[in-house]
Formats: structure tokens, sequence, C-alpha cells
């Protein structure tokens, strides 16, 4: 049998420290350090515990060129590294699924350390805003009390004096706009998106503007925020709520067609399956369109390749996306947000992602916002939320 080493594998040395109550008895610390070597593989959901002989037999063998299995001294150490799915077996179907796995990895162009952290940041059944309540870490000042102070909130790099202050011009339409604009934590469940303004949402944010077409098989699209290379590699995967005319359930929208694709619904029910994506976000989950920003990664790799600033760019694609998003929503007054604190391995499996092939990276939403703030908002200007004599 022909073997080499997976695609992308890192290794760390990780040590923890437990309370040792002999250590302590002993007039020591009370601390016991151990260190284990974790391997770090791309295509491999979760890190891998390796012992020193299958340390250095993955420092032995090649990531590209094959060899003979019974060239390795250790049969044992290659058997267990194969099971782990850090070594590839070259044919055979006892180890089919690492290899199909190691091979979307090779053909995907992904910059090592990006594919590490892409791969293993994923979040799976995680419920964040139980565990913000649990650790007493729900308000600024609760996370005050825990952490301390934070770092200053603004610098200063030369002294006063030394400032040139710049004039301050009146506002425009366009800076009123930008002042209204926030962070909706109230959504009206209740209240159904029209369809036009949906439609309207969509085509300003998502949407192709225009086309430029190289060959039948390369084009570009023009859209209405800036994206690394002009790929525009960020899909739009919708949750749909509450919008009259449009069924609710999963949708891709197709931008230059300007149309939503239906998709399979959810294993579970349609709300559960919204908190569930939200990481348990309950005042995210009322807003009546979801949507989820997942980039199609060979599409930005296809340019940049095993490039450093790939992941970033695309990373930047969705800021932007999520910007135009907010600004257009404000501008119809209604509510939205962002977050990136999502379960990307349950909207995978949703949305039928391979998360190293195209996966989330967040999710905007947008709908109407509630008559009462329930949740508390930030908008210290009041430009959202005016105070009533009542509220004060």
């Amino acid at each position: 049998m022909r073997i080499r080493r997976c695609a992308i594998v890192f290794l760390e040395p990780r040590e923890e420290v437990a309370f040792d109550l002999d250590s302590l008895l002993g007039g020591g610390a009370g601390l016991r350090r151990t260190r284990r070597w974790l391997a770090l593989a791309a295509h491999l959901d979760g890190e891998v515990e390796v012992d020193a002989a299958q340390r250095e037999c993955l420092g032995r063998l090649s990531p590209v060129a094959w060899c003979e299995c019974d060239e390795l001294a250790d049969a044992e150490t290659v058997d267990r590294l194969l099971a782990l799915g850090l070594l590839i077996a070259q044919d055979g179907p006892a180890h089919a699924a690492h290899r199909e796995r190691d091979e979307a990895v090779r053909a995907a162009y992904w910059w090592p350390p990006a594919a590490i952290a892409h791969r293993l940041g994923r979040w799976h059944g995680l419920d964040s805003a139980a565990a913000m309540e649990t650790g007493q870490m729900s308000t600024a000042v609760e996370i005050r009390r825990k952490l301390g102070a934070p770092p200053a909130h603004v610098i200063e790099r030369a002294a006063p004096e030394s400032r040139q202050r710049l004039p301050r011009v009146d506002d425009n339409e366009f800076d009123r706009l930008l002042a209204r604009r926030a962070t909706c934590r109230n959504f009206d469940a209740a209240r159904a998106l029209s369809q036009p303004v949906f439609a309207r949402m969509l085509q300003r944010v998502f949407a192709a503007q225009a086309q430029v077409r190289i060959e039948d098989d390369t084009v570009f699209l023009k859209k209405h925020t800036p994206s690394g290379g002009g790929l525009h590699a960020t899909e739009a995967y919708l949750i749909v709520r509450n919008v009259e005319g449009v069924a609710p359930g999963l949708y891709h929208y197709h931008p230059t067609e300007h149309a939503l694709e239906p998709m399979p619904p959810p294993a579970q029910p349609l709300a559960e399956f919204a908190l569930c994506a939200l990481a348990g976000q309950h005042w995210f989950a009322d807003a009546p369109v979801l949507a989820v920003l997942a980039p199609r990664y060979a599409r930005s790799f296809w340019k940049y390749r095993d490039h450093a600033k790939a992941y970033r760019a695309l990373v930047l694609d969705v800021g932007h996306l999520s910007q135009t998003l907010y600004l257009s929503a404000t501008e119809q007054g209604l509510g939205a947000f962002v977050t990136s604190a999502i379960n990307e391995v349950d909207i995978e499996q949703a949305f039928g992602f391979d998360p190293l092939v195209e996966g989330p990276l967040a999710i905007c939403g947008f709908g109407w916002r509630s008559e009462r703030m329930r949740i508390s908002e930030f908008d210290p200007t009041e430009e959202v939320w005016k105070k009533t004599p009542e509220q004060d």
C-alpha cells in the first residue's frame, strides 16, 4: 500500500495545568503540568492527539510523494495514523473517506494557516447567549467586573498642543442616514415584510448590477459592494421567516436572475433552526429574514492560490456586504444586524455545504423594529429610540 502525509497538518505542543495536592503538601506550587502533542489537520473536524512515534512518522513523510508502506518500520504507528486520517492511502476502500477529504483540501488551494483557523474555529450546537448569561458576561457592566477595564477607548500619539484640529461640517442626508444605523435587537416578529421591500433589499445588497464576460466560462459581476479581485465569491443563503408572498423556508438567492431558489427544509422547525444557527442569540432570531453570508472559497482561490491574504479578503467582503445591508435597511426604516457568533456546522448541514468549499462566515438579518425596546440597543445619540418622559 502506498501512503503519504495529509496535505495540511500543524502540530501543537499544548501544556495543561491542574491542581496537584501532593505537590502542595511537598512544598511545591501545587500544580501539575502535562504536555500533549495535538495534530490539527485541515480535512478533519477536530484536533487529534499523537504520541512521539506518530509525530516523528508524520515528520518523515512527504505530503506530495507517495511511498510504500512497508518502507516504514513501525507498522502499528502507520496503521494508527491511517485510521486517524493523518496519513492518506493512495487507493482502497478502507481509507477512502479521509482520502476524499484530503483531495478536497488540495483542490481548494487554501493557505494552510487560514485553512486550519477556518476549519477548527467552527461552532456546533453552541448556545452563546446562555453561556454569556451563565458566565455573567451579558452586559458591559458585567464584562467590566469580570475582565477589568478594557484598553483605552482612544490612543494618543502626539501631545494635545501639536494636534491640528479639522473643521466639522454640517450634516447632510447621508450623514443623517449613517447616524440612524444601529444594530437591532428588537424585531417585530408578527409584522411581515412586504415583497417589494424584501425584493429591494436583496437587489441592493446581493444582486449583480452588471456583468463582464471574458469568455463563456469566465464572467465577473458588478455589485454595490467591493470584493477582493472583483470575484464576488460570497453567496446569500436565506432563512425566510415572515415575508408576504414567500413561503417560510430556506432559499439561495440567484444574483443575476434576482430570484429565490428553494432549498430542502431543515431537519428541525424553522424557528428552532434559526435560533440554533444564531447560536442562541434570541434577540436576532425574530427577524423576518436572515441572510447567511457564505463564501465560495474556490471562486476566490482560483485567482489567489495558496495566498496568505485570500481568506482575509473574503472576511472583508462579508463586512462590506453587511454594511450595505445595514444602510439599505436603515434607509427603508428597517432594523438590521450582523453577527459572526454562529453555529457553522449546523448551518452547513442544513444547506449542504462542504466547509472547505463553501461555508458561512456571518449571518445578517433585517425587518421591522418592535415598537418597544425589550432588549438594550446601542443608540447613545437617541437617533433610533427617542426617550419619552416615562423613560427618563
